[in-house]
């Protein structure tokens, strides 16, 4: 049995937590720390193949946890609206809403940056299409799980932001020695990730004298096969010198979505290694 958190603030025994994203780098991470602290798991995402292989791992690390996949597409209101359906149709509830499904514009080796240079060239298509995962997919998600906390009148959700929704990002460190035209993380990830505070501040005020919570959790540059020259960039940039693991916002997921946060709403819980502290 999950045992670690038993009998704490901390313990999900019986919550049922919606990770969206699941299959990602983090949503892995949130989906194996949510089950390690009991909570019964619906883990949604594009690919239900990797979907399958979540749920298989899940089960073998935490037998105990009783998971529900199934392919989610944020962007359609619809498919939002289906998988807050299944939560309600095989646990009568939703505890907590992990939003972790976004497109964040990769610098890991083998990563095509051949659209991340001047922001007057940045594709329009490209502009859009983010805008439809990490923010319109926010609020069709909130839409249709808020509808089913409604019911109880409590629930947690929390949405995944970045450094780069509080401060520009340092250009710096996406140049390359020897490269001729410099690439740069794009504008569209900091309007997302700004918007996403936005809509966490307004549903957190919406839902003002309910236990219906809304929060932000916002990481930093998440160490994931990138190139030497990246990470000794990245890290000059922090205090801490060193990009973060990913298993290290375990923890943080973890008292976002149980009652040892219960008196918070409508925040941001900044982990990013003290990069906006400089």
């Amino acid at each position: 049995m999950n045992q670690a958190y038993k009998g704490t603030p901390f313990d999900l025994s019986g919550r049922v937590v919606l990770i969206s994203g699941a299959t990602g780098l983090l949503g892995t991470e949130f989906a194996l720390a949510a089950a390690s602290a009991g909570a019964n798991l619906v883990l949604g995402d594009l690919d239900g193949g990797r979907l399958e292989l979540l749920k298989s791992e899940i089960a073998s690390a935490y037998p105990d946890t009783q998971s529900w996949a199934q392919v989610l597409d944020v962007t359609r209101a619809d498919s939002c609206r289906s998988i807050a359906q299944s939560c309600e149709t095989r646990f009568g509830r939703i505890n907590a809403v992990v939003h972790s499904a976004a497109i964040d514009p990769k610098f890991e080796q083998g990563s095509d940056t051949s659209h991340f240079s001047k922001f007057t060239e940045f594709p329009g298509e490209l502009w859009q299409s983010s805008l439809d995962v990490n923010l319109t997919g926010a609020f069709h998600l909130a839409q249709a799980t808020c509808r089913v906390m409604e019911k109880t009148g409590k629930g947690s959700i929390v949405f995944l932001g970045s450094n780069y929704g509080l401060v520009g990002p340092d250009q710096r460190i996406y140049k390359k020695a020897g490269q001729e035209e410099q690439t740069y993380k794009p504008a569209v990830y900091s309007v997302c990730k700004a918007g996403l505070l936005g809509l966490t501040k307004f549903l957190a005020a919406y839902y003002m004298n309910t236990s219906i919570r809304v929060n932000m959790l916002t990481p930093s540059g998440v160490w994931n096969q990138h190139g030497s020259e990246f990470v000794d960039n990245y890290s000059s940039r922090t205090i801490l010198g060193r990009m973060s693991e990913k298993n290290e916002y375990r923890g943080a997921i973890i008292f976002l979505v149980s009652d040892a946060s219960s008196y918070m709403t409508g925040a941001n819980l900044v982990i990013d290694g003290g990069w906006t502290a400089l």
